[in-house]
């Protein structure tokens, strides 16, 4: 039996999609609670893009393929290299597409991405305890609890304890050309 095709699409995250991106942070504010601080206005979405620049950072907009719109947002983060061949995730959904699994191809798009195109060994997710959505939705997508980091991130205004939760490449892998050979 062949797989649906995904009704998703990632899409980098560019400058040019400011308005549309705000307008959708702030519409959904009320379902990033305190998990989460996205960028709600221009001058905080200018800055936040910067993060971007030097290609340690990568974001993607989840598109809804049959309308275009956006349905969440994914960051592949802090980047290494070497012998590590990992990142961070960072994502969220946005309220008007919440609930109806555009998040959960998105994501599988996203791990695709960085296992296959960018050759990563490793990624790591990091989420609050409080946030059961979250920490059920990242377990369905294959990772597995490695423990709690106290005091782990700064997020409105307090550092928050994280659980840790990662995922590794499927086999076979074909490795980054910086993996050391010995």
């Amino acid at each position: 039996m062949s797989a649906l095709p995904s009704r998703v699409q990632l899409c980098p995250l560019t400058v040019a999609d400011e308005d549309e991106f705000c307008s959708l942070v702030q519409e959904s504010a009320e379902l990033h609670g305190p998990w989460t601080q996205l960028p709600g206005a221009a001058q905080e979405f200018q800055a936040w893009m910067r993060r971007f620049d030097d290609g340690t950072n990568l974001g993607f907009l989840i598109r809804i393929r049959e309308t275009g719109a956006a349905a969440g947002m994914v960051a592949i983060n802090s980047i290494i290299r070497g012998r590590y061949q990992g990142a961070s995730l960072g994502y969220a959904a946005f309220a008007s597409s919440a609930r109806q699994g555009y998040m959960t191809e998105g994501l599988t798009a996203a791990l695709r991405y960085a296992f296959t195109d960018l050759r990563l060994h490793r990624l790591e997710a990091d989420i609050q305890p409080g946030n059961s959505a979250s920490l059920a939705f990242i377990e369905r997508l294959g990772f597995r609890y490695e423990g709690l980091s106290p005091a782990y991130l700064y997020i409105n205004g307090a550092w928050r304890d994280h659980e840790r939760w990662a995922i590794t490449a499927p086999n076979p892998w074909t490795p980054d050309p910086s993996l050391p050979h010995v």
